[in-house]
């Protein structure tokens, strides 16, 4: 996709599931959700995203984070179109995300994201 002003920008908020297993499941395939997330980043879909860490964990050392979820903004053509990357991404499929609480919510962006240049 290439950057196109047209383009609505979403805000993806993916809170993480709170059972025992799912900080687990989060680090078993990060790596794959990671390669994802640069994929779209590269195509301008996703523009920023990253982990949200507890507050207790901010200045914690790499190994001792603690995660509460993800949050994304996307640029795409609508929120069916956002929903569909957020539901192949392997954090849903492998229910490290909360999927009863994910939010998918357009976005007027202030300031903060410049605009993609092709490469």
């Amino acid at each position: 996709m290439s950057a196109n002003s047209e383009l609505s920008k979403f805000v993806v908020w993916a809170p993480d599931c709170t059972d025992e297993g799912a900080l687990a499941r989060r680090l078993a395939v990060r790596s794959s959700h990671l390669e994802n997330a640069n994929m779209l980043s590269k195509q301008g879909i996703v523009r920023t995203a990253g982990g949200v860490l507890t507050p207790d964990s901010a200045d914690a050392a790499p190994s001792h984070r603690k995660f509460f979820g993800s949050c994304l903004i996307f640029e795409a053509d609508s929120l069916e179109a956002v929903r569909q990357h957020v539901e192949e991404d392997v954090y849903y499929k492998t229910g490290v995300w909360d999927k009863e609480k994910l939010l998918i919510l357009p976005i007027l962006i202030a300031t903060g994201l410049p605009p993609v240049v092709p490469s």
